[in-house]
């Protein structure tokens, strides 16, 4: 892991596994330690911004002494508790506004980073683009790691094309400071992709997508208790996050009723698109329907108690 007091390129690794438990060294471990093995990489610095009460962050910072971990005190979103994931944003907000970089890359703790990671990021922003999406790929065994992956990530495994109609996923992704710079506004108290990657297409930037940038979702130790809540809780989170009211909340709690048949048609065509993992899509798929329904009955809730999150929407 190189460094410099002119970093090219500031990479933000948000905590994300404290969903259900407390935060652990589990993941970020390996996340580190593959930006620290990276193939020819740039003058760079890892930030690692974490809550209070993060356990054996001691450990951590002698096994990667020049990574920046920085102890978030005052998060607005933090209640200490599992069952919450509003403070990701805020987190990756902090660790976006500390990064001195001229790109600025964002990856969670369950990714590994592949071997040229930092230097394909850095060669794909020689273009004239403001943003950079890259591929997630899944190496964690089992069918319902596979089935979790398909849920969320399907969508950006390989082959990715240039121009994709959908947004880049924070687990995977890097701007350029100047393009960060000129929408703080958006971002600054929460970073939530959705907001961030709308706000710089409206003021004129370029998001392209890599399949050279790749990270592989390394999740261990889950079980189907763990991944059934998760997908609860980042339903109801993205259900708050569209703030829906009045007669629009309305049509979607009627409709809502449909939307795991929607969402796994929408899957299933992915994977025919891409004529890749079909056989372990086929097995997995029970376990997919499941963590779907588990996902949409959080979305219903949102829609049905009028829940709005606290990111306030650009």
């Amino acid at each position: 892991m190189s460094t410099g007091c002119d970093p090219i390129l500031s990479v933000v690794v948000t905590i994300a596994s404290d969903t259900i438990r407390r935060a652990s060294i589990d993941h970020l471990r390996p996340c580190l330690d593959s930006l620290a093995r990276q193939s020819n990489p740039p003058a760079m610095e890892v930030i690692v911004p974490h809550q209070p009460g993060f356990t054996a962050i001691d450990q951590l910072q002698k096994e990667f002494p020049v990574v920046r971990f920085l102890e978030i005190c005052d998060l607005k979103r933090y209640t200490g508790r599992s069952g919450s994931r509003e403070h990701h944003n805020e987190l990756r907000a902090r660790g976006v506004a500390a990064a001195r970089g001229e790109i600025v890359a964002l990856t969670e703790d369950h990714a590994v980073a592949d071997f040229e990671w930092c230097a394909n990021i850095v060669e794909a922003h020689r273009n004239p683009v403001a943003a950079v999406g890259g591929a997630i790929e899944n190496v964690a065994p089992g069918l319902l790691n596979w089935a979790v992956y398909f849920r969320e990530f399907g969508q950006y495994q390989n082959p990715l094309q240039e121009n994709e109609a959908f947004g880049p996923s924070d687990v995977n992704v890097s701007y350029k400071s100047s393009a960060l710079g000129a929408i703080r506004d958006v971002w600054s108290d929460t970073f939530e992709e959705r907001m961030v990657n709308r706000a710089v297409r409206a003021s004129g930037g370029r998001i392209a997508f890599s399949p050279r940038v790749i990270v592989y979702q390394k999740r261990m130790n889950l079980d189907l208790m763990t991944a059934v809540r998760e997908r609860w809780i980042w339903g109801r989170s993205y259900g708050a996050w569209r703030g829906l009211s009045g007669f629009t909340r309305f049509v979607w709690v009627v409709l809502s009723p449909g939307l795991p048949v929607v969402l796994l048609a929408r899957a299933a065509a992915i994977v025919a698109r891409k004529r890749r993992n079909a056989g372990v899509f086929i097995k997995a798929f029970p376990l997919l329907i499941l963590i779907t329904a588990a996902w949409c009955a959080g979305e219903m809730s949102a829609y049905i108690t009028g829940a709005k999150s606290t990111a306030s929407r650009a």
